[in-house]
């Protein structure tokens, strides 16, 4: 679950220093700004954290849970139906959509990093449900995003860890009930930015992975902050190969929790927010024609040396770290301050 579910220390300390190491100047080609397009009322829709699209509508599921459900919107942010089925999730995070319509539910959300097992679930349109446990190799981990390749793979992103977002797919098919064990296949660097929004300051909150999104051809894909998208361009179905690419930033300005995010058919990127808050409105925000802000190039046939596969290093880092900033340093230690506050407030509320 989000930042309103509850805050790890450890895990905070971890992103607040990668938001220390990895500052980075802000985008220098333009890109389009966000257009509102409608906004949700329906207090139901509050904790806003997953989304997929087509033509005609949005799914959306909320953050957490104790069932299995996904909301059916249409383009003018009202609640058509819902599609749901009779389980109980532990904290679902993301959703993505499969070419066959199979809606995949990411319940991989783990604050306290105490789940012995995440899970998968599949959810057909009619309602028909599946489960899929999944261990990690390496300890236990709080995820946010998931994705699927165009074969249908899913790829799960952690959301706080010293090197970045951790990135992990099935060692082999999935079973179910499973466990199906993990690999982890790559790891994401970003560099905090001053886009302003999201939770907690942005040296934290503009580098943590909060959601994640497949084009519909599968040649594009998205990362997501509490504060800005990420693009990369994926060839030939290859996602490890894609995040070891430089990516194009999209500012996603204002958002109260942005978590949710989605690519439209034509290209478009959708993206919405948590706000926690029965009586908080939520906008949802279109970037027009992003997916062809990095539409798959040529390979390069310069002998130029590339990162280490599976992880993706901002052009910063080819000359070591860069010089920590003054104001960084303050902003991440109010950050931390608000943080602790927040928890300790929660542990004596509960």
């Amino acid at each position: 679950m989000g930042l309103t579910g509850g805050v790890r220390v450890r895990s905070v300390t971890s992103v607040v220093l990668l938001g220390l190491l990895l500052a980075a100047p802000a985008a220098a080609d333009p890109v389009p700004a966000p257009v509102p397009a409608c906004t949700i009322t329906d207090p139901r829709l509050a904790e806003l954290s997953g989304l997929v699209a087509d033509d005609q509508h949005w799914y959306a599921i909320n953050d957490g849970g104790r069932s299995v459900k996904v909301w059916v919107l249409g383009k003018d942010c009202q609640v058509q139906d819902t599609i749901t089925a009779a389980v109980d999730p532990y904290d679902v995070e993301d959703l993505a959509r499969a070419a066959d319509g199979t809606f995949w539910l990411s319940d991989t959300g783990d604050n306290d990093e105490d789940r012995d097992t995440v899970a998968l679930i599949s959810l057909t349109p009619a309602g028909e449900p599946g489960i899929h446990r999944l261990t990690y190799p390496d300890g236990k981990h709080d995820a946010e995003a998931l994705l699927l390749d165009r074969a249908g793979v899913p790829y799960i992103f952690t959301k706080s860890s010293l090197g970045g977002a951790e990135v992990f797919q099935p060692a082999g098919p999935l079973a179910s009930p499973g466990p199906t064990p993990l690999e982890k296949v790559a790891t994401v660097r970003l560099n905090s930015t001053d886009t302003p929004g999201g939770p907690v300051p942005g040296i934290v909150g503009s580098v943590v992975v909060t959601g994640a999104a497949s084009s519909a051809d599968g040649t594009v894909i998205a990362l997501r902050t509490y504060t800005d998208a990420y693009l990369y361009p994926v060839r030939d179905g290859d996602i490890v190969g894609a995040l070891a690419a430089p990516p194009v930033r999209v500012p996603l300005p204002n958002e109260a929790q942005g978590e949710a995010i989605a690519f439209q058919p034509d290209g478009s990127l959708v993206s919405g927010s948590e706000t926690g808050r029965e009586e908080a409105p939520q906008v949802m925000n279109v970037v027009a024609g992003a997916a062809g802000l990095v539409a798959p190039k040529p390979l390069p046939t310069s002998a130029e040396p590339t990162p280490a596969s599976g992880v993706a290093a901002s052009p910063e880092e080819k000359d070591g770290l860069p010089a920590i900033p003054a104001a960084a340093v303050t902003v991440a230690v109010i950050g931390v301050i608000y943080l602790l506050f927040r928890s300790l407030r929660r542990r004596r509320a509960d």
